[in-house]
C-alpha cells in the first residue's frame, strides 16, 4: 500500500511542476527555520545534563527587598546563608558554598597566565560530577591554597609537564596544585579555569573584614545543595523561609529572603541579578518558536490551497478509487502519506538551508554564539524527522478529509458538479491570514529598526563622542594616566568605577533627615565612582554646586555629588538644587555633603526611567575604567600610541579598549539581533505567501481561461479582464491590510513600547510603507499571471468545445 501510495505521489509530481515547486520550496525553508529554533531549544536544553545529580541539584537564591522599594531578586546568596542550612537545617543530602572574582596572574617560572577562579568548598565534587582527573576529590579543595587546574589551564602553565603537586604563584602567595579537572563543558553554566579551596576565602578576602560573613553579603556567593532521591522541595523551601524570618529580625528597612531555583531552570529560567554563566529568557524561545510556527503555518496554507484547488483535477481519480473499492480510509492514508512525502522531500533541502542558516544564526550576536553550538548529532538528526513528518500531518490532515469525502457517483457521473468551491472561503481565508502575518512583521521590523536607531541617537544627558573607556583590569590608574598625557592627540582622562547607559548598574543606600520634620528616609540609589575630571571630560551639566573641590585621602570622603532625581526622592530642600548644596546625606555611616547637583541623565538603559544618581570621589574602592577623550584625524596611529602606553605598565593583559558609542550599541545588540531575525522571518514570511498567492493566480486564470476567450470575443477589453481577474485577491490584500496595520499599532502601544520609559512616537510611513510594499509586489505576480491570460488567443482556447 505505502509503494503504491509512493507512486502515486511521484506521478503527481511530475504532472504538477509548478504546484510541486510551490509546496517543496515553500515547505523546505519554513522548515529549515524550525530545524533552526530545535537545534537551538536542545542545546538550551542539554545545559548541566553532565551531573549524575542534575534532577536533585537546587541553587539557593535570594529576594533582596528595602522597605521603600520594590524586591529584587539574585542568583547569589551570602556565605552564612550556606553554613546556617547546613547547621540549622535537614532535608538536603549534600551542599557546597562557592565564591567567584577570583582574578589574578598565575605565574610558573617565567610563565604568566592570567587566571579566572572560582572559590570552591570540599564538598564541591560530591553535588557536581565535574570529572576530576588527577587527585582525590574527596580532599583536593580541603586545605588552604590548594588549586585544581582544568586540562587546558595546566597544558598552558605547565606544557607537557606533571601538574599535580606543582606550585603556581599569585603575587606573593604559592597554590599547590592538588587535581587536574576536565576542561568544562560549553553547556555548563558554571565556568571555570581553575578551582581555589574555599577555606583560602578565611585566610585571603575574608580576612579582617566582619561584614564579610553578614547575611546580608549576598554578592558573590553562590550555594548548591541536592535532595535526597525522590523527595520534593516543598519541605525545604518552608524551611528556607524559616530560615530567612529568623536572620532577618537583626536587620533594619530590609529584608532577605532565600529560596530555591532547579539546576535545569538555570540557564533556560526567569531572569535572575548576579547569574553566572549564559542565560536564555524562556520568552526568547516562545518568541522564536511563535516565528517559526508562523512560517511554517504559512507554508502548510499554501499546500492547503493548492491541494484543494486541484480538487477539480483529481476529483476523477478519486471517485474512480472508490468505485473499485478504496475506503475512505485508503483515500485518507494516499494524501496523508503524499504530504508526509512532500515534507520528507522538503526535509532533504531544509537541511541544506540549515547549514547556511546555523552560521548566520550564530554570527548575530556573541551572546548567541556563547550560549549554543547548533552541532548535529544523532538525537538532533530524529527531531528532524519527527518535525518534517509532524509538518507534513499538520499540512495533509484538512486536504486528506476533504477528497476522502468525495461523492465517488456524482464525480464521476458528471464532475462539472462537484462544489469544490464551497470551500472557496477557506482558501480566501487563509490568504488573507497569511498577508495579514507578512504585514504585521514587516511593519514589526520598520518601527523595531526606527527604535533601535533612535536609542542609539538618544540624548544621554552626557557626552559619549570619541570616548575611549579602558578597563584597568586591577592595574594603577596613575601610571596609565602619566602615560596617556604624554600623547598629543589624548585630550583629557579621567577615571570610574562605572560605564554608565550600557546596562551595567551599582547601587548604594543612602540616609536623609529632614531637617523640616525631623523624618529619616532611606533609599537605594545608583551610584558612580569618579575622579574630579570625569564630570567636565563627559559635559555633565551642573544645575547648582559646582564639581567635587578636593582629592580625599582613603576613608576621608565628604563631598557628593547628585542629580535632580536625589532632589525629588527625598524632597531635599523642597526640590531646590540651589538650597539643596550644602545639605548632607548619609551612606556607609559617613556624612557626606552635596556639593553639585547635575541635570538627570542616563544611568541605565532606555527600558529604565531617569533614576536617583549619586557620584562619589572615592580612593578606596578600585577605578574600573580610564575615560580617554581623543582628537584625531588619524585614529590607527592614536590607538597604537595608547596601546604602546598600556603595554608600559601591565605586559602581561592584553589592553580592553572600548569606544563609548560602540559601548552603548553592544547594549543594545539583543534588539538588533531581534530586528535581524523579524526582518528575515519577514523575507519568509513574504516569499511563501506570494509563492502561495502565485499558485492560486495561476490557477485560477488556467481554469478560467475559456470564460476570458468568450468574454474577448464579446468585446471585452484586456484592462476590463485584467480587473475582473484581479480584483478578487485585491480585495483580499486590503482585508489583509485592515487587520494587520491596526493590530501592529495596538501590539506597539499597549503592549512593545510600553516596555520602555523612552521611545520615539509612532509614524504614519511605518505602516504604509509595508503596505506599499505589499501592493506592488501582489501588483506584479497578480498583473504578470492576469496579463497574460487577458492577451491569450481566444480561438486556440474555445476550439475544443
Amino acid at each position: 500500500m505505502i509503494s503504491s501510495y509512493f507512486k502515486t505521489f511521484k506521478r503527481s509530481l511530475v504532472r504538477n511542476k509548478l504546484f510541486s515547486f510551490i509546496n517543496i520550496f515553500g515547505l523546505a525553508v519554513s522548515i529549515s527555520v524550525g530545524l533552526l529554533v530545535v537545534a537551538f531549544l536542545v542545546d538550551l536544553r542539554s545545559y548541566d545534563d553532565l551531573h549524575a545529580k542534575k534532577d536533585r541539584i537546587y541553587r539557593v537564591v535570594s529576594t533582596y527587598q528595602l522597605s521603600t522599594q520594590s524586591p529584587m531578586e539574585f542568583a547569589s546568596t551570602s556565605i552564612k546563608a550556606g553554613k546556617r542550612i547546613r547547621e540549622a537545617i535537614t532535608g538536603f543530602e549534600d551542599l557546597t558554598i562557592i565564591r567567584t572574582g577570583f582574578y589574578g596572574d598565575a605565574q610558573v617560572g617565567d610563565n604568566y597566565l592570567p587566571l579566572n577562579a572560582t572559590w570552591a568548598d570540599e564538598s564541591f565534587f560530591k553535588v557536581f560530577s565535574f570529572p576530576l582527573l588527577k587527585g582525590d576529590p574527596a580532599t583536593a579543595l580541603k586545605e588552604p591554597y590548594s588549586l585544581i587546574l582544568t586540562e587546558k589551564t595546566a597544558a598552558k602553565l605547565f606544557g607537557h609537564a606533571e601538574a599535580l603537586g606543582k606550585t603556581v604563584r599569585f603575587d606573593t602567595v604559592n597554590y599547590v596544585v592538588t587535581g587536574v579537572a576536565a576542561d568544562v563543558s560549553k553547556f555548563s553554566h558554571l565556568r571555570f579555569e581553575a578551582l581555589v579551596s574555599f577555606s583560602t576565602v578565611d585566610a585571603t578576602v575574608g580576612k579582617g573584614d566582619p561584614g564579610f560573613y553578614n547575611w546580608t553579603n549576598i554578592w558573590q556567593n553562590y550555594v548548591y545543595l541536592t535532595l535526597p532521591e525522590n523527595t520534593d522541595s516543598q519541605t525545604l523551601t518552608t524551611n528556607l523561609a524559616g530560615l530567612s524570618v529568623q536572620e532577618n529580625k537583626a536587620l533594619k528597612d530590609l529584608k532577605i529572603d532565600v529560596g530555591l531555583q532547579p539546576l535545569k531552570e538555570i540557564t533556560l529560567g526567569k531572569s535572575l541579578s548576579n547569574s553566572v554563566g549564559p542565560t536564555m529568557k524562556p520568552t526568547v524561545i516562545y518568541f522564536l518558536g511563535g516565528l517559526a510556527l508562523v512560517i511554517i503555518l504559512s507554508a502548510c496554507f499554501n499546500y492547503m490551497n493548492l491541494s484543494i484547488a486541484r480538487a477539480l483535477r483529481r476529483a476523477r481519480e478519486v471517485g474512480i478509487r472508490k468505485i473499485i473499492g478504496a475506503p475512505g480510509s485508503h483515500i485518507f492514508g494516499q494524501f496523508m502519506s503524499e504530504s508526509v512525502f512532500t515534507a520528507l522531500l522538503s526535509l532533504f533541502f531544509a537541511f541544506f538551508f540549515f547549514l547556511f542558516l546555523r552560521k548566520q544564526f550564530l554570527n548575530l550576536d556573541t551572546h548567541v554564539s556563547d550560549v549554543a553550538s547548533l552541532e548535529l548529532s544523532f538525537k538532533l538528526i530524529g527531531y528532524f524527522l519527527v518535525l518534517a513528518v509532524s509538518v507534513g500531518i499538520v499540512a495533509g490532515f484538512f486536504p486528506a478529509v476533504f477528497f476522502s469525502r468525495i461523492n465517488a457517483l456524482q464525480v464521476v457521473k458528471d464532475h462539472s458538479k462537484f462544489k469544490v468551491f464551497r470551500h472557496v472561503n477557506i482558501r480566501k481565508g487563509l490568504i488573507v491570514l497569511q498577508y495579514t502575518l507578512s504585514l504585521i512583521f514587516i511593519a514589526t521590523t520598520i518601527i523595531g529598526y526606527r527604535q533601535y536607531k533612535g536609542f542609539l541617537n538618544f540624548d544621554l544627558g552626557f557626552k559619549t563622542e570619541n570616548i575611549l573607556n579602558i578597563s584597568l583590569q586591577n592595574n594603577k590608574s596613575d601610571l596609565l594616566i602619566k602615560e596617556l598625557a604624554e600623547i598629543p592627540t589624548v585630550e583629557a582622562v579621567s577615571r570610574s568605577a562605572m560605564v554608565t547607559s550600557v546596562g551595567s548598574m551599582q547601587g548604594t543606600t543612602i540616609k536623609y533627615i529632614n531637617p523640616k520634620y525631623k523624618t529619616k528616609d532611606s533609599a537605594m540609589v545608583s551610584l558612580n565612582v569618579i575622579d574630579g575630571n570625569y564630570l567636565p571630560l563627559h559635559q555633565h551639566k551642573f544645575v547648582a554646586g559646582s564639581n567635587f573641590k578636593l582629592r580625599p585621602k582613603t576613608g576621608e570622603e565628604s563631598e557628593i555629588i547628585v542629580n535632580e532625581q536625589v532632589l525629588k526622592r527625598f524632597n531635599i530642600a523642597e526640590q531646590n538644587a540651589q538650597k539643596a548644596v550644602g545639605e548632607q546625606v548619609m551612606m556607609d555611616n559617613k556624612n557626606l555633603t552635596i556639593v553639585g547637583v547635575v541635570k538627570d541623565f542616563h544611568y541605565g538603559t532606555m527600558e529604565n526611567k531617569i533614576e536617583p544618581v549619586v557620584f562619589l570621589y572615592s580612593t578606596e574602592m578600585p577605578w574600573g575604567s580610564a575615560n580617554v577623550k581623543i582628537k584625531t584625524n588619524d585614529l590607527p596611529a592614536t590607538m597604537a600610541a595608547i596601546e604602546n602606553a598600556w603595554r608600559k605598565i601591565d605586559k602581561v593583559h592584553p589592553i580592553k579598549a572600548e569606544f563609548y558609542d560602540d559601548q552603548i550599541e553592544q547594549a543594545y545588540g539583543q534588539f538588533e539581533v531581534m530586528i535581524k531575525v523579524i526582518g528575515f522571518i519577514s523575507f519568509l514570511a513574504i516569499c511563501i505567501a506570494s509563492l502561495g498567492l502565485f499558485g492560486m493566480v495561476v490557477f485560477t486564470t488556467e481554469t478560467r481561461l475559456k470564460e476570458i476567450s468568450i468574454r474577448k470575443v464579446l468585446g471585452a477589453t484586456e484592462g476590463g479582464l485584467i480587473y475582473l481577474l484581479s480584483k478578487g485577491f485585491l480585495i483580499l490584500l486590503g482585508i489583509a491590510a485592515f487587520i494587520a496595520l491596526p493590530a501592529t499599532y495596538i501590539l506597539f502601544d499597549k503592549v512593545v513600547l510600553t516596555k520602555f520609559a523612552y521611545h520615539l512616537p509612532m509614524q504614519v510611513y511605518e505602516f504604509l510603507l509595508p503596505l506599499l510594499v505589499l501592493m506592488v509586489l501582489a501588483a506584479i505576480l497578480i498583473g504578470s499571471q492576469t496579463l497574460k491570460a487577458a492577451r491569450s488567443n481566444p480561438v486556440k482556447n474555445l476550439k475544443t468545445e
